[in-house]
């Protein structure tokens, strides 16, 4: 075993719990160096998105090694052990700064030496060459020197990087055809890749125009209407080989003739149409009258429909090859086929380039065998700078290293600042103010309802926001988590505002809502609130239908005499009152006196069992009645509570979570802050607008007082009491 990993073996880790878990604290450089020996199954975390945390985008990326927007346990491992190779002293990483002492760089490697050797040049291109360190503005400001400059080491050349006007021209002409790649100045350039496929294909495309110089010196006489000549060719070659060939069967049979030319009902059948000379039908017809050995005639009997096309064959083609006629024979028509089949076969030949728009004549002066090769020393003189600008890349990221690795660590192999308050975890993505309540865990979200699917497994209860700011031109989604309180007035739609972690407020509304028992107190009110609730309920419908009864008879009897007026009829009588019947309404009053006494009865015998209790058991009977009713959610509330999770929210977010982080009830309430007056705060209780009370509730206790008188002495209580017979 080697000595470093006798060392990593030997390193004491120290652990805190917090969560209901143990979880690994990294406070000093050594615990960052040993963490490859640290089991991955201690980790918090194993994988987490390289967006939407809050953490600086460019060190995210810089750990991202395979660029795939996530950041893995091995990828961590690997800036680790990079960082604390090119460190001499680890301890560096408890500094929290962005500046990096000169002596720190480990120069006992190849890169600790590169390293140390750009840090110097770039001090001294800053007009700094006696600094002792470098801060990460020296970094991104020498970026800037290079930015200004044509060589700069990344092997992609602009319009600036030469010198000749001719070369410049043809960069141009190169980036013109094939695009552009920005180059580390920011400017349009071309790489090497880019510069081959343009030679390649001009070297393609002249060879291929050098082959047609023979087919097309048969054409000459066609000038520079040569492709337009070609194109009008292949448009009329079938169909005259069709005339000619019917032309041959006609002399080769006679009796073929006839049969060779449209019948007379094809005529008829298009009488009863609307006729257009070039319609399809017409023009599927034979070129002309078919006939032994018959010539095609320019001037007459031409089909109407290929009548235009012909005359251009006649005057592009044919009189400036043949010379000027009146007619066309199958020998001369053959003669012209031939001229235009070498013609055809190298125009099929032609390659597909993008370099053809240039025409032949630029491309051949772009082949010299000059240009070419002063283009690809520009580009070697380039990349010449690679090493000295990569080395400038790594100074960038040992200085970042260094600032962020040790804070990074803390927020993804444990979770320290979140559970212990000392910060914002990198997934808090700010505090939410809504129903007199902060909401410390906010996690940025791309779409709720695929984030809930998951996250509703975290037993939390999360409200959605959409957030806006500057006019709705921003936009994003929270999920916020209300660990405190209760849920009264959560209901989509209501606004609140949001806070992120640069300070900026934003509108926000609740869209969405995951519902879990927030706290105790709620479950504790719950069935009592769920049973006013029911009786209100009740009582409304009861209220409207009585409404919607009366207004439907109203409604009823206005339409009635309404058609009595427009018919001259007599209005109908209107509803008499019924006449009184005392028997039926003493008997309501009997049943009601019955149930009053029913009721008076079982409130008495409740009223007589309590006092029948010992002084000690009453408070036990009402404990317990209290327990039968709020008990149940009570209990099924506090298993939630113990099993809130923040894991499924975070996995839901890109995170690959690797433990349980309970979220219990002391910690779930502060991370929800509920409205309090300040300490020392004065406060009137003296409210004018206050609703007057009314003694409703002095009546209830008054009448449960006389229920209970009543039952005692139907039992003979208060005779044994009072000594009474």
């Amino acid at each position: 075993m080697s000595e470093d990993k006798q060392r990593s073996h030997q390193h004491v880790w120290r652990f805190f719990r917090a969560g209901g878990f143990d979880q690994v604290r990294i406070d000093a450089g050594t615990d960052v160096a040993h963490l490859a020996a640290l089991d991955q199954k201690l980790w918090v975390a194993l994988a987490c998105p390289t967006r939407g945390i809050q953490f600086d985008e460019r060190t995210l990326d810089l750990i991202d090694t395979d660029r795939d927007g996530r950041i893995r346990a091995p990828e961590m491992l690997a800036a680790v052990e990079w960082t604390t190779a090119a460190l001499k002293d680890w301890n560096e990483l408890q500094r929290r700064d962005d500046s990096l002492p000169l002596n720190a760089i480990d120069e006992s490697s190849e890169t600790g030496k590169a390293i140390r050797a750009s840090a110097e040049m770039i001090l001294a291109k800053l007009g700094k060459p006696d600094a002792f360190e470098i801060s990460l503005q020296d970094t991104l400001d020498v970026e800037k020197i290079y930015d200004g400059t044509p060589f700069n080491g990344d092997g992609i050349i602009t319009v600036r990087s030469a010198s000749d006007p001719a070369i410049q021209s043809a960069i141009h002409d190169i980036m013109d055809c094939l695009g552009t790649e920005q180059d580390r100045s920011h400017e349009p350039g071309i790489a090497q890749p880019s510069i081959d496929r343009f030679f390649s294909e001009a070297a393609l495309y002249a060879a291929w125009h050098a082959e047609g110089d023979s087919a097309r010196k048969a054409l000459l006489p066609l000038g520079d209407g040569i492709d337009a000549a070609g194109t009008l060719m292949a448009a009329v070659e079938a169909k005259i080989d069709d005339f000619f060939a019917r032309t041959r069967l006609a002399a080769f049979d006679p009796r073929a003739a006839e049969a060779l030319n449209p019948p007379l009902a094809s005529y008829e059948a298009l009488t009863a149409e609307t006729l257009r000379t070039d319609g399809a039908e017409i023009a599927a017809l034979p070129l002309a009258r078919i006939d032994a050995g018959a010539k095609l005639s320019f001037c007459a009997g031409l089909n109407p429909a290929w009548g235009p096309l012909i005359a251009r064959f006649q005057a592009e083609i044919a009189e400036p090859l043949l010379g000027a006629g009146e007619a066309l024979d199958g020998a001369d028509w053959e003669k012209l086929k031939a001229l235009f089949s070498a013609y055809e076969a190298w125009t099929a030949r032609k390659p597909e380039t993008v370099v053809e728009k240039l025409g032949i004549e630029r491309l051949t002066t772009l082949l010299d065998p000059k240009v070419k090769p002063a283009i690809d020393a520009l580009v070697l003189r380039d990349k010449a700078l690679e090493p000295q600008m990569n080395a400038i890349a790594q100074v960038e990221k040992l200085v970042r290293m260094k600032r962020d690795l040790l804070p990074l660590l803390n927020n993804f192999v444990a979770f320290k600042d979140f559970y212990t308050r000392t910060g914002k975890a990198v997934f808090q993505a700010g505090t939410l103010y809504l129903d007199a309540r902060s909401c410390d865990l906010c996690i940025k979200v791309e779409d709720e309802t695929k984030h809930a699917q998951l996250a509703t497994l975290s037993r939390i209860y999360l409200a959605y926001c959409r957030c806006t700011r500057n006019e709705g031109k921003e936009v994003m989604t929270i999920a916020a988590a209300f660990t405190a309180g209760d849920a009264d007035n959560l209901l989509v739609g209501r606004n609140g505002v949001f806070y992120d972690r640069k300070g900026r407020d934003w509108d926000a509304t609740i869209v969405k809502i995951v519902e879990h028992p927030i706290s105790l107190r709620q479950a504790f009110w719950l069935p009592y609130k769920q049973l006013a609730r029911f009786i209100n309920d009740q009582v409304q419908k009861a209220a409207a239908a009585r409404a919607a009864s009366t207004q439907a008879q109203m409604a009823s009897q206005t339409m009635a005499r309404a058609a009595a007026a427009a018919s001259g009829a007599p209005p109908p009588p209107s509803p008499q009152p019924q006449n009184f019947d005392a028997a039926r309404f003493a008997g309501i009053f009997a049943a009601i006196g019955l149930a009053i006494g029913a009721i008076g009865t079982a409130i008495a015998s409740i009223v007589t069992g309590f006092l029948q209790l010992s002084w000690w058991q009453m408070p036990l009977a009402v404990v317990g009645i209290i327990l039968v009713i709020s008990g149940p959610s009570c209990l099924i509330a506090a298993l939630k509570l113990q099993s809130r999770n923040l894991g499924p929210i975070l996995d839901a977010s890109g995170w690959a979570v690797n433990t349980r982080l309970k979220i219990n009830l002391p910690f779930g309430r502060a991370l929800t802050g509920m409205a309090q007056l300040p300490p020392h705060a004065e406060r009137s209780l003296s409210d004018p607008y206050a609703e007057k009370r009314q003694p409703w509730a002095w009546y209830g206790v008054l009448l449960l007082i006389v229920l209970a008188l009543l039952g005692l002495w139907r039992w003979g209580f208060i005779a044994k009491w009072l000594g009474l017979p």
